[in-house]
């Protein structure tokens, strides 16, 4: 099933993206090759790792890139020239391209390669302009030189 979002365009500035990922997701993982696999899980309040298993790549075999907020993990492994004769190959060494849709204020921290493991840390940082602050409530100034007023023309009584 499909869901036509153009009517929502007309009377909507701004919310494309939102439309485009709600789109996306109809074709579900259907679209995503299994390869290589991954974890994703969240270390902290706002922070979050993705893991992937890229056993046979090492780091001049990998690639990183965002764009638009799109993370795009890419793995090349050269080809051998070994005259070896593979009686079974468990272990894929297959190109792979992978890509993870990201969340508003979500930012790539690092990555690092670990017993065969890509680690991947993101971050939600928040602008402080999108942050919730209180916003103080001023009187009138009328109000203000009134109340002064009464203040100053009240009698103080001492106590004896």
């Amino acid at each position: 099933m499909r869901i036509d979002f153009s009517p929502l365009y007309r009377s909507t500035v701004g919310f494309d993206r939102l439309f485009s990922l709600m789109d996306a997701l109809g074709t579900g993982e259907t679209s995503q090759p299994a390869y290589p696999p991954y974890n994703i899980e969240r270390t902290g309040e706002t922070a979050y790792r993705i893991t992937m298993a890229v056993a046979g790549f090492g780091e001049p075999d990998l690639a990183l890139e965002v764009k638009e907020g799109v993370l795009v993990v890419k793995g090349e492994k050269a080809a051998t020239e070994e005259n070896k004769e593979i009686l079974y190959r468990g272990i894929a060494s297959r190109s792979f391209e992978r890509r993870f849709q990201l969340a508003d204020h979500v930012v790539v921290h690092g990555a690092k390669l670990e017993n065969g493991l890509l680690h991947i840390d993101l971050v939600r940082e928040i602008p402080e302009a999108m942050k919730p602050r209180r916003i103080p409530i001023a009187a009138p100034a009328a109000a203000r030189t009134i109340e002064a007023k009464a203040e100053a023309a009240a009698p103080t009584v001492e106590a004896a």
